[in-house]
């Protein structure tokens, strides 16, 4: 039985705007991905009978819901294989909390299976069949840091330089509808460009609405930014600050409160699954 153990990377929205609404109701967006070196693992059995079974995965999820059961069988179906994989999840990214956890491992599914079913599929058909899953999907189907916007699946691949953050997660979970549908969101952001987050223009406008109604979130905010500056990330509860070096983030951490999880890690441009293909 072929096996195949891959990272399904954490993703930081550097900044987050909302540009407009298109005719159907979709949000119009304007943000920049960067991926970081802490993620969930997948592990990718093949199955011959053609059955897709996720073993292990979050136990709030029912199998048939998941993402990564969901992504092999869009792929299944998409190209016609009849083989089948069981999929392991070891879980690290927090749920709802912005990180991307769901979309990622989707991705990393896709990528995966793609490989070992040998269905032959570049990665612009796969970004296409992403898509389908969710919108933050295309970005770790295609690995590498990216301004975008759209619904987040027009992508403008970009260097960025290498940087530690601190990421926490405050515990809460915060659900991304409940947010989209929020009567004080700020819909009318003036796009902005590259140039212009580099200059220091750029916020999350989720960021207010979730204070306002997570009082955790907000206390998590204010104290992450007495060490550094804080934001969140995405529509989530978690919540991110650049710092110097991996010591740095870490002496910070010594501080952090019981009630709430954290972790450092470092922003990268290439993706870790995008660099775990080039060696398979």
């Amino acid at each position: 039985m072929q096996a195949l153990i891959l990272p399904a990377p954490a993703k930081l929205n550097l900044f987050l705007h909302i540009t407009g609404r298109r005719a159907d109701g979709y949000h119009l967006l304007q943000t920049l991905f960067v991926f970081l070196d802490f993620g969930d693992d997948i592990t990718l059995s093949v199955r011959a009978d053609g059955e897709i079974h996720r073993p292990a995965g979050a136990a709030d999820v029912p199998e048939h819901a998941d993402l990564t059961v969901r992504a092999a069988r869009l792929l299944q179906q998409e190209t016609g294989c009849r083989l089948g994989a069981d999929i392991h999840v070891q879980k690290r990214i927090p749920m709802g909390g912005g990180l991307g956890g769901g979309s990622s491992d989707a991705a990393t599914v896709l990528k995966g299976l793609n490989h070992l079913w040998n269905c032959g599929l570049d990665d612009d058909a796969l970004a296409t069949l992403g898509l389908r899953l969710g919108a933050d999907v295309p970005v770790f189907v295609r690995g590498h840091a990216a301004w975008a916007e759209g619904v987040g699946e027009q992508l403008t691949p970009v260097e960025l330089p290498t940087k530690w953050y601190v990421v926490i997660h405050p515990r809460v979970h915060v659900p991304t509808a409940e947010l989209f549908s929020a009567p004080d969101l700020t819909r009318d952001c003036l796009p902005i460009t590259l140039a212009a987050f580099h200059d220091g223009q750029g916020s999350n406008v989720f960021q207010p609405v979730v204070e306002k109604r997570y009082p955790e979130v907000a206390n998590a905010i204010s104290w992450l930014s007495g060490f550094a500056e804080a934001r969140l990330t995405g529509s989530g509860s978690c919540l991110f600050a650049p710092v110097s070096s991996k010591g740095k983030g870490n002496k910070i951490l010594q501080n952090l409160p019981p009630e709430w999880f954290g972790f450092v890690a470092q922003g990268v441009t290439m993706s870790p699954l995008q660099q775990r293909l080039v060696t398979v």
